[in-house]
């Protein structure tokens, strides 16, 4: 946690060696989905090599192996992590939970999510559960276009996994709507909504399962307040803040200063022990 002051970090590795583990997020501190950060490549890197297991944790909707092609895709080097986990993994427990007949609402790229699952696609008339994993088409919609399908839905009453808790998201320099969003406006028509992902408890289980050991020190990084910084708060770890991610905007008038970006964090009841701009 913090002592009451954000320190300035100029490199990750000035840290890295406190701790035992580090989970990093992906979108918006590795890459922004058109590029890698390269900078926060190096940094992982090195940080592995000062001792810590460094797993890659985010809210992707898609299991591992989808989110390790894709960072294949983007040239970033297997030598940055150990392990990656996702909340599409940790969504799956849920899905097996539950009734197997399901209205799906997101682009078919996210149908990995189900592979291996006794499911059966309904649509939203004679299904049992909706599992949001995004919008159907991210690159033109938002959430005001989905009013009449939730509506409709919750007046069937059913209720919603969401396997992607983020509100939005930059791919370049746009901002994408996410799941997280449409599990929101679902849960403002009075329905109930499963999420397994950051900050849920759910996500981090699997990951510190992944570490193989009972107690660790973690550092978790991220860009996301209520994402990262609230899921590090909640499993009282330190956390690494990225101010010029998802939030940069909102955060302008803090101009990069540490107290006022903690007077941020903490008007919304979080804390961090460290920020930079960018991981590096």
């Amino acid at each position: 946690m913090t002592d009451g002051a954000l320190e300035v970090i100029a490199r990750l590795g000035d840290i890295a060696g406190r701790y035992d583990a580090i989970f990093c997020d992906v979108w918006g501190v590795v890459h922004d989905g058109v590029a890698k950060n390269p900078d926060a490549e190096v940094a992982l890197i090195e940080a592995r090599a000062s001792g810590p297991r460094v797993v890659l944790l985010t809210n992707s909707p898609r299991p591992a192996a989808g989110v390790r092609d894709q960072l294949d895709a983007l040239g970033v080097s297997h030598d940055a992590y150990d392990a990656i986990v996702t909340s599409g993994d940790a969504t799956r427990a849920l899905i097996s939970a539950g009734p197997r007949a399901i209205f799906h609402i997101g682009a078919a790229r996210d149908r990995d999510l189900f592979e291996g699952l006794d499911l059966e696609f309904r649509d939203e008339a004679s299904a049992e559960v909706v599992v949001a994993t995004g919008l159907f088409h991210d690159e033109t919609e938002t959430p005001d276009d989905y009013r009449a399908l939730l509506a409709a839905l919750a007046a069937r009453g059913l209720p919603m996994i969401c396997a992607n808790p983020d509100i939005v998201v930059h791919r370049g320099e746009r901002l994408i709507y996410c799941a997280g969003a449409i599990a929101t406006a679902y849960g403002e028509l009075g329905q109930v909504v499963h999420l397994a992902g950051k900050p849920h408890a759910p996500i981090y289980d699997v990951a510190k399962a992944r570490l193989q050991r009972t107690e660790a020190k973690i550092l978790c990084i991220g860009d996301g307040m209520f994402t990262d910084v609230k899921g590090a708060n909640g499993i009282a770890a330190d956390c690494l803040f990225i101010a010029d991610g998802i939030h940069r905007d909102e955060l302008v008038v803090a101009g990069g200063d540490p107290a006022h970006l903690l007077g941020e964090l903490a008007a919304r009841g979080l804390t961090a022990r460290y920020v930079q701009p960018a991981l590096r």
